[in-house]
């Protein structure tokens, strides 16, 4: 059964998700999605109706987040920082660091996988984990067994 709460998202996991025709995968573990304006421009698609584009209300601390880093991943944190969040999908070492620090829950695409094995929307993380292997997405083997055992599957 999906979670309730705020599921806000930036880019890459939507973009590796729809690359591999997993990007369902996303609704039917949170229900909805909310990402930012500048998220909807990096993924470059039409958005399907579960996602919904909000824009951070502090431009400022926008700004100056996209010191640190890039512009999606910014007005992510931006907006998960005003909202109560259930988790930040983000898959960037850094922003995954700066969320962190700033008291964000994060969780990435890897965790989205676990918890949809977890919530028995899939039945094994491993089919999916190779499709990931065939994109740009980086995975070392070590990661790859760690996923295998938060997902039962070692």
């Amino acid at each position: 059964m999906p979670e309730a709460g705020v599921i806000i998202s930036d880019t890459s996991c939507l973009i590796v998700l729809r690359n591999i025709d997993e990007l369902t995968l996303l609704q039917k573990v949170y229900s909805s999605i909310i990402t930012t304006k500048e998220v909807a421009d990096e993924f470059g698609d039409e958005f399907p109706d579960w996602i919904l584009i909000k824009s951070p209300k502090d431009q400022q601390k926008q700004q100056l987040l996209s010191f640190q880093v890039d512009k999606g991943e910014a007005s992510a944190i931006a907006l998960a920082m005003e909202l109560p969040t259930e988790a930040i999908i983000l898959d960037d070492y850094k922003a995954r660091q700066l969320a962190v620090k700033l008291g964000l829950p994060v969780t990435g695409t890897l965790g989205v996988l676990i918890k949809a094995k977890n919530q028995e929307i899939i039945p094994s993380v491993i089919p999916i984990l190779e499709k990931l292997k065939q994109t740009n997405f980086r995975i070392s083997n070590q990661l790859v067994e760690e996923v295998l055992e938060m997902a039962g599957e070692k």
